[in-house]
């Protein structure tokens, strides 16, 4: 039947692939902006207006995507730490899949340990930025804590890898070898050994890797059973 001359179709969801793309190279625009200032400036001294002029764009824009400059932080470490803007979580990547696919813990860990690697060249001096005005700001003590638990998540999935490959210390509870992992994975850490006592990301990426073998496992040499 013939729709009446009155009756309105229902409209159907504009979809803009071009406009699609020029809103994600805005957002990544903003994000390295932000980005390059909180390294260069700490995070207290960027405004948002300091980041939407490098960005080239205006501060409402800004504020539109992130909201707060909280929340802006937050989106720039997850960027830095994943690598790349894909709607893809860490754990269902790649590199993950492929580290699953080992047979022992020691290959575990080299799949690992290069992805901890460059995930803390790219993110660790914005974390350590987030931590250092977590104690005097609310909403990035909120962004400090979902930090902490995103990386209690992925060591929690580490050691649990770890147990499928071989046993743990006698007497080492799951709960505790997931806070020694947790620790070690700290970007505070990362920050201490590259900045401030010179080592380059590979010896952190080796004495990562050493570590864990050697706090979690029974035979480190062996790292299977």
């Amino acid at each position: 039947m013939p729709a009446h001359p009155l009756e309105r179709k229902p409209r159907r969801g504009y979809h803009s692939p071009s406009r699609e793309r020029r809103a994600r190279t805005t957002r990544n625009r903003i994000l390295a902006a932000a980005s390059a200032l909180f390294q260069a400036r700490g995070y207290a001294a960027t405004s948002i207006r300091a980041i939407a002029d490098a960005a080239g764009v205006a501060v409402p824009t800004v504020e539109l995507l992130f909201a707060s400059k909280p929340r802006l932080l937050k989106a720039a470490i997850d960027l830095a730490i994943a690598g790349d803007d894909q709607p893809v979580p860490m754990l269902e990547r790649e590199w993950a899949v492929r580290a699953l696919t080992t047979n022992t813990v020691l290959d575990l860990l080299v799949v690992v340990g290069e992805v901890v690697r460059e995930s803390m060249i790219r993110s660790a001096g914005l974390v350590v930025a987030a931590f250092e005005v977590a104690a005097t700001d609310p909403a990035m003590r909120a962004v400090a804590d979902e930090l902490g638990r995103q990386r209690a998540i992925t060591v929690g999935w580490l050691v649990d890898a770890i147990v499928a490959r071989s046993s743990l210390r006698p007497g080492l509870a799951r709960e505790v070898a997931v806070d020694t992992v947790w620790l070690l994975m700290d970007p505070v850490v990362f920050q201490r050994l590259t900045r401030e006592r010179g080592w380059t990301p590979e010896q952190y990426q080796e004495w990562f890797n050493v570590c864990v073998a050697r706090q979690l496992l029974l035979d480190s040499g062996r790292g299977s059973t």
